[in-house]
């Protein structure tokens, strides 16, 4: 099976989901960043809404630990906003992806409520390595692989690069994004079927 990187695609996320329990007791810090003091985690805020937030939130309450919630002026009816300890409206007069796509007012409000942690979820702002250094920016940690890490992964050309230069296996490839139909019928003929098609910025793996 070979594996063709597109050049052109809407950006999809995946599930970043990292666990809690351990989180709580580890010493070492996910970045390198010097302003942030890492000390157990007593409030999470979960930058998202639906099934994964009401998940997030419910291990937040078997752990003792602080909830809170952001929804749109869409969602405040939402169940996601109930199941909280807090739950705060952003991105007013915005719709509701752009509203859990404002980094700056989602790191503001978890500075003025005394997050300790901001959880991803999956979609929305899960694979923006931007995000995750905003709030590392902001003294905030975020649950997750460090932004640089985010940024090598995100791209499946570094990706795939990444791991031939570790000594990894992988199965044939491109090593930059096909633009023609050419091209992939090319890749096809010397490896033969079946292949897959990925978007080279895209998400799910």
């Amino acid at each position: 099976m070979g594996v063709l990187l597109l050049a052109q695609a809407s950006r999809r996320t995946s599930l970043l989901h990292a666990s809690l329990r351990p989180l709580l007791a580890q010493s070492s810090s996910y970045s390198s960043t010097p302003n942030i003091e890492y000390k157990p985690i007593k409030k999470i805020l979960v930058a998202n809404r639906g099934e994964i937030a009401i998940r997030v939130f419910r291990a937040c309450y078997e752990l003792k630990i602080g909830s809170v919630a952001i929804y749109s002026e869409q969602d405040k009816m939402h169940m996601h906003r109930q199941k909280a300890d807090e739950a705060y409206l952003i991105g007013k007069g915005l719709s509701p992806v752009q509203a859990y796509l404002n980094i700056p007012e989602i790191v503001r409000i978890a500075q003025e409520n005394h997050v300790d942690a901001i959880h991803p979820g999956y979609g929305f702002l899960s694979e923006r390595s931007d995000f995750a250094q905003a709030c590392i920016d902001g003294g905030i940690r975020f649950i997750g692989p460090t932004p640089k890490v985010m940024a090598m992964m995100g791209d499946k050309i570094a990706a795939r690069q990444s791991a031939i230069s570790a000594d990894v296996q992988v199965v044939p490839g491109t090593d930059k994004p096909v633009e023609t139909t050419e091209e992939a019928v090319a890749f096809c003929e010397k490896h033969g079927l079946p292949v897959i098609f990925k978007a080279a910025y895209g998400g799910g793996g």
